[in-house]
């Protein structure tokens, strides 16, 4: 059986794929732009047309089997969740290391959904190849209950099919306009609902928006420079365009079911045969299952026919394509949930295993470390220009400070828009190894604890450091509380029952002390020693702690041991 799949972009005018897939359905564009552009597009439109499952140019009878198994998006969707799944975190240079993560984090985790962010960038890469990133402000707005929402700084993935960028002649990394072309649906005055289109232009100095050709806006642009960034997915020498995850699987994919296909109707045809009947007329016998025909001429035939096709060939070749693409997409075929008996294979046989998907995840991560560099920056700049404030270090919301760090930062200094990426680990690891490996390490003198939080994963080690410190302080703070409440029991007990808290009688104690012998030269004139937990010992050990620390130190111990006669207030944080 033959099946003709035509290219999405052939039925895209007119079909369902006009709206949600093809770009050539939704953009309007003019010849030189379609001779730019539109090779590209049109790619676009194959790729995500096959992504989202649409991998037929036809639509068969009803009942007749038409097997789409969509080994694209799972093949892709396991390449993005292996590339991003752990996350990144951010660091920066040294001199701003107490603003700008806490800025950052903001950013990222406040002003935006981070994981969400993650996905779809890296989605729109891993299909059609390229990455678009707009940054811009939200001015702060009530909403009409009447909740106050403050501004915040919003990173915006763009879909590639919408964006027709210009690079500098002779500096491919150089975006010197930006066109952002799209459709979308409105109401107009008379309440009719119709299709119009939107433009926006950008250049470093001005910001144009146009509706159907009309301009509706002109500004200047306030940051100075494109708010745009843009990373390929896999690069290609000598071509601005990205490479697209799902360039390899389409060809195999299309022809996996189209062998599936046959293979169904093979099974259909056994199900139910074509049944051939010679010297008697069909209309007069009875179909159906468990029917007996009788009376039938003497020459007469019936039979099925039979068809004597092995099913085993066309099943390998199936196999044999999907090994194919899993070669193809460096996954391996255990990757989509094949059984995988359980063994004590070791970490550096699993990674070699594994190190196809390994390699090509590293190769998408430089395009990536680039592209999330480029919108720190943009996003760095846009909230130092709408939010001066955030210029100065805030000791509530940003990290610690040390010796040598500014208190302003200078939005002049490149430094201040520098960041670095650090990406986890995509293999799974045993988090007691780990720690095993940090600990030897640490008592070799080889890691320090900051570089060992850093290790685990912890996003702002510093910060963890201190909370640890605070812990044990306050820990020993307590500590010394409970000293104090222990010493004034035994206290107590002795003044009552003259026993001390071991249940000896003080009188034993202090026989024992008197016979203790003596030096020579000396005379014991001194009372004897106390019990141990008498006040008398305790209060020199305080002595010795406020002269040490002051007086600030007596006063926490005295309020952790007995409370203040005022009630207080206690402030909810992000913990409680």
């Amino acid at each position: 059986m033959s099946i003709a799949f035509y290219s999405p972009s052939t039925r895209a005018a007119g079909s369902d794929l006009a709206i949600s897939i093809s770009p050539l359905g939704l953009v309007e564009l003019a010849d030189e732009e379609f001779q730019v552009h539109g090779p590209r597009l049109n790619r676009y439109a194959t790729q995500w047309a096959f992504y989202l499952g649409y991998h037929y140019g036809y639509r068969r009878e009803p009942g007749e089997a038409q097997v789409v198994a969509n080994y694209v998006r799972a093949l892709t969707d396991f390449g993005i969740n292996f590339a991003i799944g752990r996350g990144v975190t951010f660091q920066s240079a040294k001199e701003y290391a107490h603003i700008v993560p806490a800025l950052l984090n903001r950013i990222w985790e406040t002003d935006n959904n981070k994981p969400e962010l993650l996905h779809e960038i890296a989605q729109q890469g891993a299909v059609s190849g390229d990455m678009f990133v707009k940054v811009a402000y939200e001015e702060a707005w009530p909403d009409p209950s009447g909740m106050w929402h403050p501004g915040r700084v919003r990173i915006l993935p763009l879909n590639s099919s919408y964006v027709f960028p210009e690079w500098h002649p002779h500096d491919r990394e150089r975006l010197i306009r930006v066109k952002i072309k799209y459709k979308f649906w409105a109401v107009d005055q008379t309440g009719t609902r119709s299709v119009y289109t939107y433009t926006e232009i950008l250049t470093d100095d001005v910001i144009e928006e146009y509706i159907n050709d009309d301009l509706i806006d002109r500004r200047a642009n306030p940051l100075g420079r494109i708010p745009i960034a843009y990373a390929p997915n896999i690069s290609v020498s000598g071509s601005p365009w990205g490479l697209s995850d799902c360039t390899d699987l389409i060809p195999l994919n299309r022809q996996y079911n189209e062998t599936a296909t046959e293979i169904a109707d093979i099974v259909a045809y056994h199900a139910a045969p074509v049944t051939i009947i010679s010297g008697a007329k069909a209309s007069n016998l009875e179909k159906g299952a468990k029917k007996v025909w009788g009376g039938l001429p003497k020459d007469a035939k019936v039979y099925n026919l039979e068809n004597g096709v092995d099913l085993q060939g066309p099943m390998e070749y199936l196999q044999w394509l999907k090994m194919t693409m899993h070669e193809m997409a460096g996954v391996p075929d255990t990757a989509l949930g094949s059984f995988v008996p359980i063994s004590n294979t070791s970490g550096v046989a699993l990674s070699i295993m594994w190190q196809p998907a390994t390699n090509k995840r590293a190769r998408k991560l430089v395009n990536l470390t680039r592209l999330l560099k480029d919108i720190n920056e943009l996003a760095l700049r846009t909230i130092f220009l709408f939010e001066p404030e955030t210029l100065m270090y805030d000791p509530d919301t940003d990290g610690i400070i040390e010796d040598g760090q500014p208190l302003i930062i200078n939005p002049a200094d490149p430094l201040a828009y520098r960041t670095e990426c650090d990406w986890p680990d995509a293999m799974p690891t045993d988090k007691l190894i780990k720690l095993n490996e940090i600990q030897m390490m640490m008592a070799l003198g080889l890691e320090s604890k900051r570089g060992a939080l850093k290790a685990l994963g912890v996003e702002f080690p510093d910060e963890k450091a201190e909370e640890i410190f605070q812990e044990l302080k306050q820990d020993v703070i307590e500590q010394a509380a409970l000293d104090i409440i222990n010493a004034q029991a035994s206290a107590a007990i002795y003044k009552e029952t003259g026993m001390l808290p071991d249940g000896t009688p003080a009188e034993q104690q202090n026989n024992r002390t008197s016979s203790t012998p003596q030096s020579s030269g000396t005379t014991n004139s001194n009372p004897p020693a106390g019990p141990k937990a008498q006040p008398g010992p305790m209060k020199n050990i305080l002595s010795d702690l406020i002269a040490d620390g002051g007086s600030q130190l007596q006063s926490k111990l005295v309020t952790q041991a007995y409370g203040t006669k005022l009630p207080q207030r206690r402030n909810p944080d992000a913990d409680t």
